[in-house]
């Protein structure tokens, strides 16, 4: 069964790199994405050496996502954008993926 998941722009790519990828990070290194409650919007990102056990893993050009399970489910139809402000502080934001849907539960293939 395929179904919808969680995918990266171009800058999100690139910045996930540049923030996992430092000098004497693990190989493998990625960023996760958890949600404690599924009722509550918010969303905790942090960096982490690999996934922890169930977790979703989204790669794309070597940036590493993974997605905690309540996340996984609430970020399915979304797209991960990212952008970096002139202090150097990171900032992800969520879209919504062009004809996303449930109707038939299955993501286009890239």
């Amino acid at each position: 069964m395929e179904w919808a998941v969680l995918t990266l722009t171009e800058n999100a790519t690139l910045v996930i790199k540049s923030i996992t990828g430092v000098e004497g990070a693990p190989e493998g290194a990625g960023v996760r994405i958890s949600q404690e409650n599924p009722a509550d919007p918010a969303l905790a990102v942090t960096t982490t050496e690999a996934p922890q056990p169930g977790d979703q893993v989204v790669e794309e050009a070597g940036a590493r996502v993974f997605l905690e399970h309540n996340a996984a489910n609430a970020l399915d139809d979304k797209i991960l954008d990212a952008a970096v402000d002139d202090k150097g502080g990171v900032e992800f934001l969520l879209v919504p993926q062009p004809g996303a849907g449930h109707e038939n539960g299955a993501a286009p293939t890239p």
